[in-house]
């Protein structure tokens, strides 16, 4: 379709078809993925971002339902939220909204916090709801928000999972467009001013079979040029089609509602929101069987690196006390979860062993193994590989995303194919000794290509010139080994962040208020990092750094917050990981690495995120084990979780 490039200054630049003839040919299976940004809301903010129009919908919603303040509502693939947010408005107090854009769902959040208003947002994929069977009293598919998959399966897929969260004999709505109207009246071509700044062209034609309209939207501003070009695609569903869509999903009682007839301030393209079908139905089932909850605690086995064996990466290279404080945090805290019955095993010779005969006894592993096995940094991998073969189920990412995301260059790589900055930077391998036309300026930072806790970076890892560079090189290799290739990176100056997130995108998850390093307390002429000595050295200068709340603009931390989310899903993290990313020169963010099963001890990175959201530790912990029990609850009951 369109490909992103970037100028000199690193500024996102368009690369715009020409004349299309088969529009279709050119839409992604996933455009829905895409689509719902701040473009959406500029294109279709006439409607959708008009307060009078949303309160005269919600006025033939309440009617068509029959709902009352007290009811249970879902506003499903609900946008920026303007429907549920309007209900809440008037005193409906269980109302929730869920969204697969993580952009219109971050609005959402914002405009309730703004309002303080009492209504539930969360991003997850309308084909696999996170909610328990016989939940809401109500649900709605407002403002033409159904027919976006490829297979018109996925469609029924919808409804049956509507049908199996709501309760039985309550009922369904769905706003959309006149299928037969639209196929009538659509418009092939026009353009229009959307404000003073921006302009949209459209294009429009029938799919091949007629079932769906196709549409071509290339978003203009006056002095930065084309801002988007991009195809999408929505089913066209006539009265009679839909009625046999819900009735084979399970519901009953149809009834076809009064029209709903757009009207635009702007006065122009209405496009699929010109003229829509109201419709309601009813849910036919009988009530879930409810499962009797276990009196008994869930017994949870939480495996730990061994103390009893060499460490490489601590200055000792043995536990000390301050490890053995972390662990005794970790026991008090996980001691104050009560439906939990906690086993630890840390005993790295007889682990295959154990493992082997516990099978069966515990309900999950808590993965908190990221010294990795025998203590080896390489071998984290080992111990969810074990877990895999052995078919237990545990926290955490799997041997895949761990190979992953240890290697920093590969995560480089991916990045870039996500089209998420990196720092500039280039890999010596074991074999280099010289180095003849740098490719990248001065000042550089030295980083090991496969470690972590900062293990190999120390404040002479930051070189300003060649000689500095060979000898951080040697010292490097001397320090981790001359097999592991040597990663070099633009050296940048701005704000040091990281990104948590707990839970898994498409189930139910958390982004956790974004951090940066404090530098301030540092002496002059060191360098601004977080290396070995800030987390292992209490001597060192750098022991004083503290995280504070990052101040960041609302773009930024959108930017990040949605990166994050996109990695976390393509490298298969599972439950909660961390990102780290720097401010270049420019404010532009480019991602340093990505850290499944993060660090998880009392004073950590995760731990002071958690605690700007209000979460304790044990709070923290508890969420962690809440995620993998979904998770797990979800694959058992032979849902895969959609990407």
């Amino acid at each position: 379709m369109t490909r992103a490039k970037r100028n000199k200054n690193n500024k996102r630049l368009i690369e715009v078809l020409g004349p299309v003839d088969d529009l279709e040919s050119y839409v992604k299976a996933d455009w829905w993925l895409h689509l719902f940004n701040a473009n959406y809301l500029r294109t279709d903010g006439d409607v959708v971002e008009d307060e009078d129009i949303t309160r005269k919908e919600v006025d033939k919603y309440i009617d068509a339902l029959g709902v009352s303040p007290g009811d249970k509502i879902l506003d499903l693939c609900c946008g920026q939220g303007r429907h549920a947010l309007e209900l809440a408005k008037r005193g409906f107090s269980n109302v929730e909204g869920l969204d697969r854009s993580h952009y219109l769902i971050n609005r959402a959040r914002k405009m309730k916090k703004a309002e303080k208003l009492q209504v539930f947002f969360r991003e997850g994929d309308a084909r696999r709801l996170p909610y328990a069977n016989d939940t809401f009293d109500a649900v709605v598919i407002a403002g033409n928000s159904f027919g976006y998959f490829e297979s018109l399966n996925d469609d029924i897929r919808v409804l049956k999972e509507v049908l199996r969260v709501l309760k039985p004999g309550c009922r369904f709505l769905i706003d959309i467009t006149d299928g037969d109207y639209t196929r009538k009246n659509y418009l092939p071509r026009g353009w229009e001013w959307i404000d003073k700044n921006y302009f949209v062209c459209r294009e429009r034609s029938l799919s091949k079979d007629s079932m769906r309209l196709i549409s071509r939207e290339v978003v203009t501003h006056v002095t930065k040029g084309v801002v988007a070009d991009q195809f999408y695609a929505e089913r066209l569903y006539t009265y009679e089609q839909l009625v046999d869509l819900m009735t084979e999903a399970g519901f009953a009682e149809h009834r076809n509602h009064a029209r709903i007839i757009a009207d635009s301030k702007r006065n122009q393209d209405l496009g699929m929101m010109a003229e829509r079908m109201l419709l309601t139905a009813v849910a036919q089932k009988e009530w879930t069987v409810p499962v009797a909850p276990s009196t008994d605690r869930e017994k949870v086995l939480v495996l730990l690196g061994d103390p009893k064996k060499t460490d490489v990466v601590k200055p000792d290279a043995q536990f000390d006390n301050d490890d053995y404080h972390t662990i005794n945090e970790l026991k008090r805290a996980l001691s104050g979860l009560s439906h939990y019955e906690f086993t630890y095993l840390s005993d790295h010779e007889s682990l295959l062993k154990e493992l082997i005969n516990i099978r069966g006894t515990y309900s999950f592993v808590f993965n908190l193994c990221d010294e990795g096995f025998n203590n080896e940094a390489t071998k984290e991998l080992h111990i969810s590989a074990l877990l895999e073969i052995l078919g237990i189920d545990y926290t955490g990412g799997t041997p895949q995303c761990l190979a992953y995301c240890y290697d920093k260059s590969l995560i480089r790589g991916i990045a870039k194919e996500m089209d998420i900055p990196v720092p500039e930077g280039f890999v010596v391998k074991p074999e280099d000794i010289h180095f003849v036309g740098l490719p990248i300026q001065f000042p550089v930072i030295v980083k090991p290509n496969l470690g972590d806790s900062s293990f190999g970076i120390t404040k002479d890892n930051v070189c300003c010139d060649i000689h500095a560079l060979e000898k951080a090189i040697m010292t490097t290799r001397d320090t981790v080994g001359y097999d592991i290739p040597i990663l070099v990176e633009e050296y940048l100056a701005g704000k040091d962040l990281s990104v948590g997130i707990i839970g898994n995108p498409l189930i139910s998850y958390t982004t956790l208020p974004i951090i940066e390093e404090d530098y301030s307390a540092l002496p002059p002429g060191l360098p601004r990092i977080c290396g070995y000595e800030a987390k292992w050295d209490p001597g060192s200068p750098y022991w004083s750094i503290k995280s504070i709340p990052a101040h960041l603009s609302e773009e930024v931390e959108r930017f990040l917050q949605a990166s994050c989310v996109k990695l976390f899903e393509r490298l298969g993290c599972r439950d909660y990981a961390r990102f780290d990313w720097r401010l270049d020169d420019n404010g532009t963010p480019r991602l340093l690495e990505v850290n499944p099963n993060p660090g998880w001890c009392w004073d950590g990175h995760l731990a002071k995120m958690a605690a700007l959201e209000g979460m304790s530790y044990d709070t923290m912990l508890d969420h962690i084990l809440g995620a993998c029990r979904k998770r797990i609850s979800v694959t058992s009951a032979g849902i895969a979780v959609l990407q």
